[in-house]
């Protein structure tokens, strides 16, 4: 698969300061040396979410969550790390190069980069017919009749497609852009008899759909003349750039707003986003494509916990509400719902009663179940004791896939007190929906054959090896002085975890003094042994006035531990019935060595219980363990 260089990740992570990075996400707050935040990837109430400036990196006492700037951006955003890697380097200006490995990921990556610049050219020359051309007079007229002007189709890049699809292909083949990638990006389709190609989108409006970097990776195209034969929309179809279920229209845009505002407005189409970012109300998004999906709550989890619908007030309307309720809910974030008049949307509403106005009604939106109970008082299905006993039952499977158990039982108690049914009896049909809706989603995942994979473990790591690996890592003279003992650390790999990682980072020749060089290695490491690292307490502590003493001393400490682990297993293989003659020498033998050079490591070191259960102290200089300032570990 592609990489990136471990130069140009230094040259990123020197480039991004964490506090300010993580600090345009969320607010942050100095603590002394550090500064803390409410944590993004858990609930909490008392900030757990630590930033240290001078290592330029982030850790949360509550979750465990770790890492650099590009492992925030890659949690936070959901990123894979080599897209991770690209933000950051595009918000610095500094070029990415891949450098790829394997031939198949290579054309899938050359694949993709030309479908990513066919998607921009051809939005352009939309956009272009769109503003100059005589025949896209009747979609200027359209847009003129909703209110937007050249401005609004400048901002949002919104375009024409031709009628004449042999005016798109004389214009895609002087441009270079092959046949192949027109059909694969959707924009085309190839005819039943295999001659030639047939056009996606013919005399229509056309919005870009952008990904978060803000990349066009797809289009809706919207009906300027009525043909029944033809949707009023059209979307592209899923492509290796565009997964509909995994793509929010207006995200790219939306973010700052929607941080702002601390709320997301959820809205049901294209020209409902436009509208309102044209009105200030830069928090709007909409699932374009298809039903909001669990990939979309999560994505927005990233940026907010309140979510607003915007739909339209009819059945169809209240059916994606409450789809997308369910999604939201499940995932933390709590909604309200916007009371649109029959007929209506932002884009009318706005146009006939102003922004303001429309600002109102979103400021009173009503909590997601008084929405409900509210509709359903109206349409007269509340009349009476067993009809609000019955409607409370519609009620709980919703009620049951809120994920915040408190708030989950506020909400069932608000719910009871509104409708006048009894809390306990509801309270217990939401918990009998709940396991009827695991039961269903059990069923589900076994019928398609699905299986989450498990959470990547940590590797072991033994605590004296762990502190070895922190200071070769912090630490030029720490890692000559450990890198002079291969044979050292050779005899002790079967007997203390973790020697391999140890020998790994020896032959790094990552920069000691450079927190981002430090960070770039560390992102080049297996999962299990980054997480090993991490979890390590001595891996942020200070370093030691002399680490390479301190690495002497930490590594004849690990060899008296490596030495007794041995004499045990030695002792234990003695105590066994049957053992040869010869095997019994061989094994006193190594006994007495052991003893031996127990004696000689003794001359400097006495156990102590940081590594051994013998607990020896330092006779000799212990300024390395003053200057830890990690927690103690345990064996």
């Amino acid at each position: 698969m592609p990489q990136i260089p471990r130069e140009t990740i230094e040259q990123v992570l020197n480039a991004t300061d964490i506090v300010d990075l993580i600090g345009s996400y969320l607010p942050v707050k100095r603590a002394g040396a550090r500064f803390v935040a409410n944590c993004p990837f858990h609930n909490e109430k008392t900030p757990s979410f630590s930033i240290n400036p001078a290592w330029q990196r982030f850790h949360c006492f509550g979750c465990g969550k770790d890492g650099d700037a590009i492992k925030f951006v890659q949690e936070y955003e959901g990123l894979t790390f080599v897209d991770a890697v690209k933000k950051l380097a595009a918000k610095n200006g500094i070029a990415v190069i891949e450098e790829a490995v394997d031939p198949k990921e290579e054309r899938a990556r050359r694949t993709r980069g030309r479908l990513l610049d066919l998607h921009r050219e051809v939005s352009r020359y939309f956009h272009q017919l769109l503003l100059t051309s005589p025949d896209a007079d009747h979609a200027r007229s359209y847009l003129k009749s909703r209110g937007f002007g050249s401005e609004m189709a400048k901002n949002w890049e919104v375009g024409w497609a031709p009628e004449s699809p042999k005016m798109f292909l004389d214009w895609a083949r002087e441009k270079g852009l092959r046949g192949r990638d027109l059909v694969d990006s959707g924009i085309a389709l190839q005819r039943d008899n295999g001659r030639g190609l047939y056009l996606r989108f013919r005399d229509r409006l056309m919005f870009p759909i952008c990904n978060d970097h803000g990349d066009v990776i797809a289009f809706a195209g919207r009906q300027l003349r009525e043909d029944p034969r033809s949707g009023k929309y059209i979307n592209s179809p899923e492509t290796t750039l565009y997964r509909k279920s995994n793509v929010i229209f207006g995200l790219n845009k939306a973010r700052k707003g929607i941080l702002d505002a601390k709320a997301v407005l959820i809205c049901e189409g294209q020209i409902d986003v436009i509208a309102c970012h044209e009105q200030g109300i830069t928090q709007a998004i909409a699932a374009g494509g298809t039903a909001f999906t669990p990939q979309h709550a999560k994505l927005l989890k990233r940026y907010t916990k309140q979510a607003a619908l915007c739909f339209d007030a009819d059945n169809a309307g209240f059916n994606a509400a409450e789809r997308a309720f369910r999604e939201c809910a499940s995932v933390g974030i709590a909604v309200k719902v916007v009371r649109m008049p029959a007929g209506e949307d932002p884009d009318s509403y706005m146009k006939a009663n102003g922004a303001e106005a429309f600002r109102e009604l979103i400021e009173g939106a009503a909590n997601f179940f008084d929405f409900m109970i509210e509709r359903a008082s109206e349409d007269g299905r509340l009349s009476g004791p067993q009809e609000r006993a019955a409607f409370s039952r519609e009620c709980a499977p919703l009620l049951g896939v809120i994920a915040d158990a408190v708030t989950r039982d506020a909400m069932i108690s608000h719910v009871a007190t509104r409708l006048r049914v009894g809390a306990p009896e509801l309270r217990d049909a939401v918990a009998r929906a709940a396991r009827g809706d695991r039961n269903r989603r059990f069923e589900r995942r076994r019928d398609d054959g699905e299986e989450a994979p498990p959470p990547p473990e940590p590797s072991q790591l033994d605590p004296s090896i762990g502190y070895l690996c922190s200071l070769a890592l912090h630490s030029l003279a720490a890692r000559e002085t450990l890198g002079e003992q291969f044979e050292t650390l050779h005899e002790m790999a079967d007997h203390l975890d973790g020697v391999p990682l140890l020998q790994t980072i020896l032959s790094g020749r990552s920069d000691s003094d450079s927190p981002a060089a430090i960070n770039s290695f560390m992102a080049e490491l297996p999962e299990p042994d980054r997480l090993a690292l991490h979890a390590d307490p001595t891996f942020s502590a200070a370093v030691p006035e002399d680490p390479s003493g301190a690495a002497s001393l930490a590594l004849s400490e690990a060899s008296a531990l490596a030495l007794e682990r041995e004499d045990a297993a030695i002792k234990a293989a003695l105590a066994q019935e049957g053992v040869p003659i010869e095997e019994q020498v061989k094994l006193l033998q190594r006994a007495k060595e052991i003893a031996e050079l127990l004696a000689s490591l003794d001359n400097r070191i006495i156990t102590t219980d940081r590594f051994s259960p013998k607990s020896r102290r330092l006779q000799k200089d212990r300024s390395w363990k003053k200057d830890r300032s990690g927690p103690e570990r345990n064996p």
